[in-house]
């Protein structure tokens, strides 16, 4: 089990989207943005597309978007998960989801 003295929580989740069309990723960051940005405990906030020519054998290029937050502690991510700005972009936009993965990490 890790250490999680003096750790953030890194919570990172890569959207693949059904329209993956340039100006339905720009609204999805968008809406990251909107929703997801400024939330109590959070420490780092970025949200963004895929580089397109970056395409070395080890790039995952699975994805369009990505969301990239840091808290200051997992009280503040399951805070975050409750609350309803989060609720409601997940509303709004999932039916544009093909997938969605999440890596959640303790960080230093």
């Amino acid at each position: 089990m890790a250490d999680t003295t003096n750790s953030h929580l890194a919570h990172m989740v890569y959207f693949t989207l059904k329209d993956a069309s340039s100006a339905t990723q720009q609204a999805l960051v968008e809406a990251c943005h909107k929703y997801l940005k400024g939330h109590p405990g959070e420490v780092y906030f970025s949200a963004g597309t895929l580089v397109p020519d970056l395409a070395r054998p080890v790039n995952d290029r699975a994805f369009h978007v990505s969301l990239h937050v840091v808290f200051e502690s997992r009280k503040a991510q399951d805070d975050y998960q409750a609350h309803p700005r989060h609720i409601q972009f997940i509303e709004e936009n999932k039916p544009n989801w093909a997938q969605v993965r999440v890596f959640d990490s303790y960080v230093r």
